[in-house]
C-alpha cells in the first residue's frame, strides 16, 4: 500500500518548478480561484484506491464528466486523482463528515453513491441521499454493501483507458461492486486523501472512519 508515494510525487513536482513569469502567475492564481474547486476544501476529501496501479497520481472515485460539467446521470468511475493540482475537485470531492458515517456524498452535486437497485446491486448510481446507510467500511480497508457484505467496491482490472486531459494524460477505469476476493485486494482496498492546513494527507479508510 503505497501511502507515501503521492506526497513524494508532489515534492518532485515542486523541485522541478522554474521561476514563474507574470503571465503564468496570473494563470496560476486564476486556476486556484476557479469555481471548479470546492470553496470549503477542509471538509472535502478524495476516496482513493490504496494501490496506485498504473498512475502515480492514484485513482479516485469520480463523477463522469469534467469537474463542474460532470453529469450525475452518467454515474461514477475512478479517474486520476486531481489533488496533485493542489485542490480537491468538485467531481471527486466527498464530504469528510458524511464519509465517516459511511455515506459517499458529493456535496457540490448533492448526490450519494448507491446501488442501482436491489435487483442490480453490482452497478452503482448517483441519487439524492436518503437516511439509509448503504455501505460498511471494514478493517481490511474494503467498502462493502451493507445489505450484502460479500460485495466490495472494486476497480476494474486490466489496462486503464485514456481520459480527456492532464499532463501526463489522465487515466480512467470502471468501478462497480464485485465479489470480495483477497487475492485481488489491490483493486478493492481504499484510503482517504485530502488537505489539512494546506498539507496533503493520506489515510486508510478503516483508520479514517474510526477517528
Amino acid at each position: 500500500m503505497n501511502l507515501g508515494i503521492d506526497e513524494f510525487y508532489f515534492v518532485q513536482l515542486a523541485k522541478g518548478m522554474k521561476p514563474i513569469k507574470t503571465l503564468l502567475t496570473i494563470l496560476f492564481i486564476s486556476l486556484l480561484s476557479s469555481p471548479s474547486w470546492s470553496e470549503s476544501e477542509v471538509h472535502m476529501v478524495e476516496l482513493k484506491l490504496l494501490n496506485n496501479l498504473d498512475d502515480i497520481r492514484g485513482f479516485c472515485i469520480d463523477i463522469k464528466g469534467h469537474k463542474l460539467k460532470a453529469k450525475i446521470s452518467r454515474g461514477i468511475q475512478v479517474h486520476s486523482c486531481y489533488s496533485y493540482q493542489g485542490k480537491i475537485a468538485v467531481d471527486q470531492g466527498l464530504d469528510a463528515n458524511k464519509l465517516k458515517q459511511k455515506q459517499l456524498f458529493f456535496p457540490y452535486f448533492d448526490v450519494c453513491v448507491r446501488p442501482a437497485s436491489s435487483n442490480n446491486p453490482m452497478n452503482l448510481s448517483l441519487i439524492k441521499c436518503g437516511n439509509t446507510q448503504e455501505f460498511v467500511f471494514t478493517q481490511d480497508n474494503t467498502i462493502r454493501l451493507k445489505s450484502n457484505k460479500n460485495l466490495c467496491l472494486t476497480v476494474a482490472k486490466g489496462n486503464s483507458r485514456n481520459g480527456g486531459g492532464g499532463s501526463p494524460l489522465h487515466l480512467i477505469r470502471n468501478l462497480s461492486m464485485q465479489i470480495c476476493n483477497e487475492q485481488k485486494s489491490i483493486y478493492k482496498t481504499w484510503g482517504v486523501r485530502g488537505f489539512k492546513k494546506g498539507l496533503l494527507f493520506t489515510e486508510e479508510i478503516s483508520k479514517f472512519s474510526s477517528n
